[in-house]
């Protein structure tokens, strides 16, 4: 799993028939400290989660575990929206 930030959407109107419905967002990479990485990627969306949110991203096979992802043709899904995160017992991420 990747901590990601969801920084934009992407619109496909013509894609893959097992792709209609589902919601493809643009994450960024981050370090446990909240710095962004220079590391993006298209990660179909099973929470609802929204521009701006800190989310947990799983990819490769992983990716298509999930109850909407599973036979898609999918490498990356958000499949957590984060409410905190606690290293050594401090909180360094607070929703």
């Amino acid at each position: 799993m990747t901590l990601c930030k969801v920084v934009g959407s992407i619109v496909a109107t013509q894609k893959d028939e097992k792709l209609t419905g589902g919601k493809l967002l643009v994450v960024q990479e981050m370090s446990l400290d909240g710095s962004l990485l220079d590391r993006h990627a298209v990660a179909i969306d099973s929470v609802g989660a929204g521009e701006g949110e800190v989310v947990l991203v799983a990819g490769g096979s992983s990716a298509r575990l999930t109850k909407s992802t599973a036979d898609k043709p999918v490498d990356a899904v958000v499949m957590a929206i984060v409410d905190a995160i606690e290293i050594q017992g401090r909180t360094v991420y607070k929703k």
